[in-house]
């Protein structure tokens, strides 16, 4: 072949003369050429091509490509796993054996839709001599000469026809439904199928092997079934063995291990710890237990699986003829344990050593449920019970360090800090807004005229379960204000210093308004709490009774049910015009007289919060922003112009209003010195004078914005003073209104 021979003309085109080989199947003209050359004559993808050539017109050339290439690739992903499958046979001669002059070889033909390769398997029968399997691999089979430049596709195959591989004829007979369903729906009409000859050596050698008979008969062992049915599969039996002989007359426990694959039996010794004895690997190894042993030694060859018998027993020139006896005369039988010789209660003879079978696990129970119908497995005790363990007792505290760390010295010889709950604490820390600290308003309980006006902070903290007290600084008290009280843990009053049970702590449940809690010596009362703590409470309303409303409302229908007439005229007339809406304190005072001082003061804020009319009040935005200006002059905050920039540029729209979250995002990134509470109520406020949920920083009508300084001015005495105020900076116009 020349060099270049194979190379088309300009444009693709074949020269005068010139027969180019197609590498893929054929199509028409226009269609793709990876597809199966059968697709091209399928009735459904020329019904899903008709639109495509209706829109050619308005298709570019890469536009018609694409689309062909999606059909195509759809095309592909349907037919990836469908395969047709063909029965087949091939005539071959043989010529150098008498016994037979040819030979009927059955094999299958697979088509595969997705590439159109081919693919020849012929079953492989036993004995044959033949090497069977995939006789063809799997790939594209060229068409017979003279048309070996073509493939083979869908369209050369049908029943009762021929297709010759690479010189092999193929003699189609049959093929599956799904190919019949297959090959109907592409359009093509199936032929009757043919009859498939046998091979006539093969039947007649199976006529020979079926009229033999065995000369000498034996008893046939299979063990093959059995092992393919349970391997695998072991019953396992808790025993105890009573040693008669050992020094201290205990049991033993033991495993066995009844494997039912083979019928053979092995156990393992349930070592306890500090036992004195070695720890072996088995008890018994693996093998067949038979029952009554031990038994006397038997020479070897005495058994045996088979017998043989001496037919001629030495006349014959000293020679013997020996056979299988089938009826084992003199053979030595053996009784082996069995399956259904092991139950729970029974004693087994191993080797001479009585095995109590005591219990048996879940399989175990299941396969005799299911064999033998059992269902009484009850166990047989056989340990005896442990001795209760000893109460283990800690020596008195010594009031060196903290009773958590003296009380873990007494645990171990190393000595290690005390553990703390650090789930807790990643759990109950501060987050972001939630500060998970309770804080109450208390004052002393005591007579003194000095001090029972003292106002305290008790802030105890979730994450550590520590408390601290801060007093309330109130002018011309003579008192100083302050840390009142550092944190940490307090004990509850009235216990034992030097003792060795742990001390009780204050938890988050014992404080609550109009508790009374003593710390160090200190009586304090708590009249109040604020906001936070009150939601905390009855969001966890599980952990903390004064704040469950339920539970409140159950105890107080108990209470109040004998004396329901009174309560309504109570009610009756405390609402004089029946707008059924009381004040707080008549309410309080009834509840308190009813109760007689079982209710706390808490219990009676969660019912009238329960039940409570909430008033909407209108923030007093002078306020609120004279505040606001209190804090940014306090910290000097004087970048108003990049701030003011900022929010110019992000009105994108010159709208002059923004978004919420940009709002405070803004706020943020310039760290404006103020609190995030007094922060969210700003820009609460701003939004509730704007428009949905942006907030107008640029008034449209004023047109201003508000910017705090510090200016230095010198009075007519020549004395030097700092002073502020707002002034009003004009800013830009930036839509009109």
């Amino acid at each position: 072949m020349l060099v270049g021979e194979d190379k088309p003309g300009i444009g693709g085109e074949p020269l005068p003369g010139q027969k180019l080989k197609p590498k893929y199947s054929v199509f028409p003209a226009g269609m793709g050429s990876d597809a199966p050359a059968w697709v091209a004559f399928d009735k459904q993808a020329l019904q899903i091509l008709r639109p495509l050539e209706q829109t050619t017109e308005h298709l570019t050339y890469g536009g018609f490509f694409l689309a062909l290439l999606s059909l195509q690739e759809t095309m592909k992903a349907e037919l990836q796993n469908q395969v047709l499958s063909f029965d087949a046979y091939v005539e071959e001669e043989v010529p150098d054996k008498n016994q037979e002059l040819y030979r009927i070889r059955h094999c299958k033909i697979y088509f595969y839709l997705e590439d159109d390769t081919i693919q020849v398997i012929e079953p492989r029968v036993k004995n044959s001599g033949i090497v069977q399997g995939t006789i063809v691999r799997r790939h594209r089979i060229p068409l017979p000469p003279p048309n070996e430049d073509e493939y083979y596709t869908i369209h050369h195959f049908n029943i009762n026809t021929e297709v010759i591989f690479y010189a092999q004829r193929y003699k189609i007979t049959d093929c599956d439904q799904f190919t019949k369903n297959f090959l109907r729906k592409m359009g093509v009409r199936l032929n009757p199928p043919a009859s498939r000859p046998d091979d006539p050596y093969t039947k007649e050698r199976q006529k020979i092997l079926d009229s033999m008979n065995p000369l000498r008969p034996y008893e046939r062992i299979d063990t093959l079934k059995q092992f393919l049915e349970h391997d695998g599969h072991v019953l396992r039996f808790f025993c105890v063995w009573d040693d008669p002989e050992s020094m201290f007359h205990d049991p033993r426990e033991l495993v066995l291990h009844y494997y039912l694959s083979d019928d053979t039996i092995d156990m393992k010794e349930i070592t306890p710890a500090n036992s004195g004895r070695d720890a072996v690997p088995l008890f018994l190894r693996r093998d067949k237990l038979p029952k009554y042993a031990p038994t006397g030694l038997y020479q070897p060859g005495t058994i045996t699986a088979r017998t043989v018998l001496n037919v001629f027993g030495n006349l014959v020139g000293n020679r013997g003829r020996y056979i299988l006896d089938n009826r084992k005369t003199g053979a030595v039988h053996q009784e082996f344990y069995r399956d259904s010789d092991l139950k729970i209660g029974e004693v087994i003879n191993v080797w001479g050593r009585k095995i109590l079978l005591c219990d048996c696990d879940e399989f175990t129970k299941d396969y005799y449920r299911t064999k033998y119908g059992i269902e009484d497995f009850t166990p047989v005790a056989y340990k005896t019970p442990p001795p209760p363990k000893p109460e283990k007792t800690f020596p008195l505290y010594t009031g060196f360090g903290s009773e958590e760390d003296s009380l873990c010295s007494c645990k171990g010889l190393l000595p290690k800090p005390p553990q703390k709950d650090f789930k807790k604490f990643l759990e109950k820390d501060r987050s972001g807004l939630e500060s998970n600290i309770l804080r109450f308003l208390a004052k002393f309980v005591m007579d003194s005229p000095v001090d029972k006006d003292r106002k305290f902070i008790i802030c105890y903290f979730l994450s550590d379960d520590t408390i601290s007290v801060y007093e309330y600084t109130q002018r011309n008290s003579g008192i100083l204000g302050g840390k009142f009280l550092e944190r940490g843990r307090i004990k509850k009053p009235g216990q034992e210093l030097f003792k060795s049970e742990p001390s009780e702590y204050f938890k988050a449940q014992d404080l609550f308004v109009g508790a009374r809690v003593c710390f160090h010596g200190h009586n304090f009362l708590l009249v109040d709490a604020d906001e936070y703590t009150i939601n905390y409470m009855e969001k966890h309303a599980n952990e903390f009774s004064v704040a469950d409303t339920g539970f409140i409302l159950k105890k107080l229908k108990d209470i109040a049910e004998p004396r329901s007439r009174e309560i309504r005229q109570v009610f009756a007339a405390t609402d004089p015009e029946h707008t059924k809406v009381i004040a707080y304190e008549p309410f309080r005072n009834l509840i308190v007289s009813i109760t007689d001082g079982a209710f706390s003061e808490h219990e009676i804020m969660t019912i009238g919060r329960y039940y409570g009319v909430k008033e909407e009040y209108e923030t007093d935005l002078h306020l609120l922003l004279a505040v606001a200006q209190e804090q940014l002059k306090k910290n000097s905050f004087e970048n108003f112009g990049q701030l003011s920039a900022v929010f110019v540029y992000n009105d994108r729209e010159k709208c002059g209003v923004l978004p919420y979250q940009m709002c405070r995002t803004i706020c943020k990134s310039f760290k404006l010195p103020l609190a995030d509470d007094l922060l969210e109520a700003v820009l609460t406020v701003m939004k509730m004078t704007g428009m949905d949920s942006h907030h107008p920083f640029l008034l449209k009508k004023s047109n201003t914005c508000l910017f705090w300084m510090i200016c230095l001015a010198r009075k007519n005495d020549l004395i030097c003073t700092s002073y502020s105020f707002w002034i009003t900076v004009s800013a830009p116009k930036l839509i009109s209104c």
